[in-house]
This record gives C-alpha cells, sequence and structure tokens, in this order.
C-alpha cells in the first residue's frame, strides 16, 4: 500500500499529476523565480531561502510524508507533451472522522496562466479526492479581488460561503479571504455573489 501511494499520479487531458521529487528542484526554482512578481501579491512572504535547494529538499521530503500519512496531497502539475513543470496544487489539512474535509490551495506559473491547466487541476483534484479519499467537502479560499482564482474555482463547481476576517497574511500584511467550498453530491444550486 505505501509503495502504491508513493508513486500516486492523477492523469488529466493534458498533464500528468504527481508528487515533487529532488530532480524537480531546477524547474521549480526557475518557475517561481521568474513567476516572483506574479506570485507575490497572492502569497505568504517567501522565507529568505525560498528558492534554496535544501528548502526545495525539505519541500519534497514535507511532501512524501503528507501524502503517506494521508494528511496532504501536494502535487506538481506537469504537462505531458513536454514534461514541462506548470505549477502545483495541494489538497492540505484533510481532516478524516465527521469532517472527512480537505482544504485546496494551488499556483500557477505565469506563462503558464489562463490557459485552462488550473481547472483541469482542480477537477482532477476534486474528483480523486471524493473517489479514492472518500471526502465529503473541499475548502478554497482566496482573496476577494483575485478575480482570476474565485473565477477558476466558481468553474469547478465551488460555491461562495462567506469571507473570513485576518484568515492568512499575505504578502506580509494580514487579509481577510472570501471561502468557497465543493460538496460531493452538492445541492445546494448556484450562489451569485457580487
Amino acid at each position: 500500500m505505501l509503495g502504491l501511494r508513493r508513486k500516486l499520479r492523477i492523469e488529466t487531458e493534458r498533464m500528468t499529476l504527481r508528487l515533487p521529487t529532488h530532480s524537480d528542484f531546477r524547474a521549480w526554482t526557475m518557475l517561481r523565480r521568474s513567476s516572483a512578481a506574479f506570485l507575490i501579491p497572492w502569497e505568504p512572504v517567501w522565507a529568505e531561502d525560498h528558492l534554496a535547494r535544501k528548502s526545495f529538499s525539505n519541500r519534497v521530503y514535507w511532501s512524501q510524508r503528507a501524502q503517506m500519512n494521508g494528511t496532504a496531497l501536494p502535487l506538481f502539475l506537469v504537462r505531458r507533451e513536454d514534461d514541462q513543470l506548470l505549477g502545483a496544487i495541494t489538497l492540505d489539512h484533510i481532516r478524516r472522522g465527521p469532517a472527512q474535509a480537505g482544504t485546496l490551495g494551488y499556483w500557477i506559473g505565469e506563462s503558464h496562466a489562463r490557459q485552462g491547466y488550473m481547472r483541469e487541476a482542480i477537477t482532477a483534484v476534486v474528483h480523486h479526492a471524493f473517489t479514492a479519499l472518500d471526502l465529503s467537502r473541499i475548502e478554497a479560499a482566496c482573496l476577494p479581488e483575485n478575480v482570476a482564482s474565485r473565477g477558476v474555482l466558481e468553474k469547478c463547481g465551488f460555491k461562495y460561503e462567506g469571507v473570513a476576517q485576518s484568515y492568512l497574511q499575505i504578502n506580509g500584511r494580514w487579509r481577510n479571504h472570501v471561502l468557497y467550498a465543493n460538496l460531493r453530491g452538492d445541492r445546494r444550486g448556484r450562489t451569485d455573489v457580487g
């Protein structure tokens, strides 16, 4: 069972979603560095060693442990046609028992944005979470002004649930976030927010 878990791959139309490996360091660093101005407004402050090999190695080890322990599913988005790293998606804070829920987070390199890759990845991870992991609820949060993120969540079946005050420190400031959720067998209908 553990051997199967380590080799987990989720195939989408154009991508393979898989755990990061040490050999991804160069591609990850180049993508994060070239997309820094695009990503930084939406993310927590990068640590001083964010792009260092040791920091990346720690990320790889955490990813393996989290996936094997069933607490998170941290995946890289790799385009099959050219083995290009596009971004990452993580189903984190997986809670069992009565909750059966997890929290979704994601990022994509600037040069790959607005090409449908994240929609494809979110759809695949949510399907995997509901079927293979038997989760009942997937949550996601983003800054209210992040129109692209809100749009992709809504296109993937997530529904707006409200605002969390001072939810996360983003780019050095405590920021409110809009909350979304996707429920297995959702019967809530469309929720329009302005």
